[in-house]
Protein backbone atom coordinates (compact mmCIF):
# COMPACT_ATOMS: atom_id res chain seq x y z
CA UNK A 1 0.00 0.00 0.00
CA UNK A 2 1.38 3.40 -0.98
CA UNK A 3 1.48 6.25 1.45
CA UNK A 4 -0.35 9.48 0.62
CA UNK A 5 1.50 12.53 -0.68
CA UNK A 6 4.16 13.92 1.59
CA UNK A 7 3.67 17.59 2.44
CA UNK A 8 6.59 19.86 1.65
CA UNK A 9 5.04 22.79 3.46
CA UNK A 10 7.26 24.40 6.01
CA UNK A 11 5.79 25.20 9.39
CA UNK A 12 4.56 28.76 9.69
CA UNK A 13 6.84 31.36 11.22
CA UNK A 14 4.88 32.78 14.13
CA UNK A 15 5.59 35.65 16.51
CA UNK A 16 3.76 36.77 19.62
CA UNK A 17 3.41 40.49 20.31
CA UNK A 18 3.12 40.84 24.10
CA UNK A 19 1.35 44.13 24.97
CA UNK A 20 0.02 45.63 28.18
CA UNK A 21 -3.50 44.99 26.82
CA UNK A 22 -2.89 41.36 25.79
CA UNK A 23 -1.13 39.20 23.22
CA UNK A 24 -1.35 39.25 19.42
CA UNK A 25 -0.22 36.19 17.42
CA UNK A 26 1.11 36.95 13.94
CA UNK A 27 2.09 34.62 11.11
CA UNK A 28 4.98 36.01 9.04
CA UNK A 29 4.89 35.27 5.30
CA UNK A 30 8.58 34.47 4.91
CA UNK A 31 8.31 33.05 1.39
CA UNK A 32 5.91 35.63 -0.07
CA UNK A 33 7.67 38.69 1.42
CA UNK A 34 11.23 37.51 2.18
CA UNK A 35 12.88 40.93 2.47
CA UNK A 36 10.24 42.51 4.71
CA UNK A 37 9.43 39.46 6.85
CA UNK A 38 13.14 38.67 7.36
CA UNK A 39 13.81 42.28 8.39
CA UNK A 40 11.00 42.18 10.96
CA UNK A 41 12.13 38.78 12.25
CA UNK A 42 15.73 40.02 12.61
CA UNK A 43 14.50 42.88 14.80
CA UNK A 44 12.45 40.38 16.84
CA UNK A 45 15.45 38.07 17.28
CA UNK A 46 17.66 41.02 18.38
CA UNK A 47 15.02 42.08 20.96
CA UNK A 48 14.73 45.50 19.29
CA UNK A 49 10.99 45.61 20.04
CA UNK A 50 11.36 44.96 23.78
CA UNK A 51 9.68 47.89 25.56
CA UNK A 52 8.65 49.48 22.28
CA UNK A 53 5.06 50.66 21.79
CA UNK A 54 1.90 51.06 19.80
CA UNK A 55 1.67 54.83 19.53
CA UNK A 56 -0.64 55.69 16.64
CA UNK A 57 -4.25 54.78 15.89
CA UNK A 58 -6.07 55.72 12.72
CA UNK A 59 -9.86 55.55 12.73
CA UNK A 60 -12.56 57.00 10.53
CA UNK A 61 -13.18 59.75 13.11
CA UNK A 62 -9.60 61.05 13.52
CA UNK A 63 -8.43 61.78 9.98
CA UNK A 64 -10.63 64.68 8.84
CA UNK A 65 -8.03 66.09 6.42
CA UNK A 66 -7.47 62.80 4.61
CA UNK A 67 -9.45 62.17 1.43
CA UNK A 68 -8.54 58.46 1.57
CA UNK A 69 -9.41 57.08 4.98
CA UNK A 70 -7.85 53.99 6.56
CA UNK A 71 -8.04 52.09 9.84
CA UNK A 72 -4.79 50.83 11.40
CA UNK A 73 -2.75 50.77 14.58
CA UNK A 74 0.95 51.60 14.29
CA UNK A 75 3.79 50.49 16.49
CA UNK A 76 7.53 50.15 16.70
CA UNK A 77 10.46 51.99 18.19
CA UNK A 78 8.94 55.46 17.63
CA UNK A 79 12.01 57.55 18.50
CA UNK A 80 13.58 59.25 15.47
CA UNK A 81 17.07 59.26 16.98
CA UNK A 82 16.97 55.45 17.05
CA UNK A 83 15.24 55.10 13.68
CA UNK A 84 17.86 57.26 11.98
CA UNK A 85 20.54 54.69 12.87
CA UNK A 86 18.75 51.71 11.26
CA UNK A 87 19.31 50.80 7.62
CA UNK A 88 16.03 50.79 5.68
CA UNK A 89 15.01 47.89 3.44
CA UNK A 90 13.97 47.52 -0.18
CA UNK A 91 10.26 48.07 -0.78
CA UNK A 92 8.34 44.85 -1.51
CA UNK A 93 5.03 46.06 -2.92
CA UNK A 94 1.80 44.12 -2.80
CA UNK A 95 2.10 43.79 -6.57
CA UNK A 96 5.31 41.81 -6.01
CA UNK A 97 4.18 39.72 -3.02
CA UNK A 98 0.47 39.28 -3.64
CA UNK A 99 -0.24 40.03 0.05
CA UNK A 100 -3.11 42.51 0.16
CA UNK A 101 -3.98 44.78 3.05
CA UNK A 102 -6.95 42.86 4.42
CA UNK A 103 -8.23 42.69 8.00
CA UNK A 104 -5.36 41.72 10.34
CA UNK A 105 -2.53 42.11 7.82
CA UNK A 106 0.73 43.49 9.25
CA UNK A 107 2.74 45.85 7.06
CA UNK A 108 5.70 48.22 7.24
CA UNK A 109 5.18 51.94 7.74
CA UNK A 110 7.26 54.18 5.49
CA UNK A 111 7.62 57.62 4.02
CA UNK A 112 9.21 56.97 0.60
CA UNK A 113 9.56 53.53 -1.03
CA UNK A 114 12.69 51.94 0.41
CA UNK A 115 12.55 53.88 3.70
CA UNK A 116 10.90 51.24 5.96
CA UNK A 117 12.92 49.78 8.82
CA UNK A 118 11.20 49.06 12.15
CA UNK A 119 7.80 50.78 12.26
CA UNK A 120 4.82 48.58 11.40
CA UNK A 121 1.05 48.71 11.35
CA UNK A 122 -1.86 46.29 11.54
CA UNK A 123 -4.94 46.75 9.35
CA UNK A 124 -8.39 46.85 10.87
CA UNK A 125 -10.78 45.87 8.12
CA UNK A 126 -9.78 45.65 4.46
CA UNK A 127 -7.58 48.57 3.36
CA UNK A 128 -7.12 48.36 -0.44
CA UNK A 129 -5.92 51.98 -0.58
CA UNK A 130 -2.70 50.73 1.09
CA UNK A 131 -1.98 48.23 -1.72
CA UNK A 132 0.12 48.94 -4.82
CA UNK A 133 -1.91 51.34 -6.96
CA UNK A 134 -3.87 52.52 -3.90
CA UNK A 135 -4.54 56.19 -3.29
CA UNK A 136 -3.35 56.58 0.32
CA UNK A 137 0.23 57.46 -0.75
CA UNK A 138 0.73 59.83 -3.69
CA UNK A 139 3.49 57.60 -5.14
CA UNK A 140 0.98 54.74 -5.65
CA UNK A 141 3.51 52.13 -4.47
CA UNK A 142 1.51 51.14 -1.42
CA UNK A 143 3.03 49.53 1.64
CA UNK A 144 4.93 46.27 2.19
CA UNK A 145 2.62 43.70 3.80
CA UNK A 146 4.41 40.69 5.30
CA UNK A 147 2.08 38.69 7.57
CA UNK A 148 -1.26 38.47 9.30
CA UNK A 149 -2.73 38.35 12.79
CA UNK A 150 -4.04 34.84 13.47
CA UNK A 151 -5.17 35.49 17.05
CA UNK A 152 -5.67 38.68 19.01
CA UNK A 153 -7.65 40.98 16.71
CA UNK A 154 -9.70 41.82 19.81
CA UNK A 155 -6.49 43.27 21.29
CA UNK A 156 -5.77 45.17 18.04
CA UNK A 157 -9.27 46.68 18.18
CA UNK A 158 -8.86 47.51 21.89
CA UNK A 159 -5.65 49.39 21.07
CA UNK A 160 -7.40 51.26 18.25
CA UNK A 161 -10.18 52.30 20.67
CA UNK A 162 -7.75 54.03 23.09
CA UNK A 163 -7.92 57.80 23.50
CA UNK A 164 -5.84 59.73 20.99
CA UNK A 165 -4.93 63.26 20.09
CA UNK A 166 -4.30 63.81 16.39
CA UNK A 167 -3.94 60.02 15.84
CA UNK A 168 -1.24 59.67 18.51
CA UNK A 169 -2.26 57.76 21.62
CA UNK A 170 -2.50 59.86 24.76
CA UNK A 171 -1.01 56.86 26.57
CA UNK A 172 1.12 54.55 24.47
CA UNK A 173 0.39 50.83 24.68
CA UNK A 174 3.64 49.17 25.64
CA UNK A 175 4.93 46.25 23.61
CA UNK A 176 6.68 44.28 26.35
CA UNK A 177 8.38 42.10 23.74
CA UNK A 178 7.85 40.36 20.43
CA UNK A 179 8.94 36.76 20.63
CA UNK A 180 9.40 34.04 18.05
CA UNK A 181 7.09 31.11 18.84
CA UNK A 182 7.74 28.91 15.80
CA UNK A 183 10.03 29.00 12.78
Amino acid sequence: MLAGPVSCDRPATMVLIHTDLGDISVELYMEKAPVTASNFLAHVEHDDYTNSMFYRVVRMDNQPQSKVKIEVIQGGLFHDEVLDTITPIRHESTQETGILHTDGVISMARMEPGSASTEFFICIGDQPSLDHGGKRNPDGQGFAAFGKVVKGMDIVRAIQAQADEGQYLKEHVRIRAISLISK
